[in-house]
């Protein structure tokens, strides 16, 4: 899996119907209608997420990698 920023992954989310609920610190907490599920992304500038947390946030949203690009 290549690496992402928190920015590059928020895109990704907000193109799937995400919507940003608030900001608190440098994590930007997401919902979609229809759905409980929160995701919270952190944004710190351009610094990759690591592997494991970009999994866990993919499989929470429901997106592929393949849905970054």
């Amino acid at each position: 899996m290549k690496s992402v920023s928190g920015k590059e992954l928020a895109r990704a989310a907000e193109r799937d119907g995400w919507q940003l609920l608030r900001v608190h610190g440098s994590h930007h907490i997401y919902g979609k209608s229809g759905s409980v599920v929160r995701l919270s992304i952190p944004i710190r500038g351009n610094r990759p997420l690591k592997v494991g947390l970009l999994g866990h946030l993919l499989k929470r949203a429901g997106l592929k990698a393949n849905d970054l690009e």
